[in-house]
């Protein structure tokens, strides 16, 4: 899901403001990222534990704490593998936007934390 090493990579849901911010900031430096919605297209096992690491945020950082599927789940106290098996059957749980470039891997909450992957 993270393409060449020239490619820029959003994992975006057009619903969520910092999605949108992050994907507005990109643009408007003259980047046409690779548009991934997550929702309808989720990752794979391998690609979602990669972004955890890459992005330094780990499993419990990539999880939507405040979904209503985390706490119907029991979550909040889960080990990484029951969060990565929940996150893969739940895609809503992953957060957003995770933005994969040449130069590293970010979880764009706030939107502006895009910005350190492209000076």
């Amino acid at each position: 899901m993270g393409g060449n090493k020239d490619t820029v990579t959003i994992w975006h849901n057009p619903r969520c403001g910092n999605s949108r911010g992050a994907l507005q900031l990109l643009r408007e430096r003259g980047i046409e990222p690779v548009v991934v919605d997550y929702l309808a297209n989720p990752p794979d096992r391998a690609t979602l534990l990669e972004v955890a690491t890459d992005s330094s945020v780990g499993l419990r950082g990539l999880v939507r704490e405040k979904e209503a599927v985390f706490a119907g789940l029991g979550l909040a106290d889960a080990d990484d593998d029951t969060l990565l098996d929940a996150m893969l059957a739940h895609p809503i749980l992953i957060n957003r936007p995770v933005v994969i470039t040449a130069r590293g891997t970010r979880l764009c909450r706030p939107p502006e934390k895009v910005l350190e992957l492209l000076d």
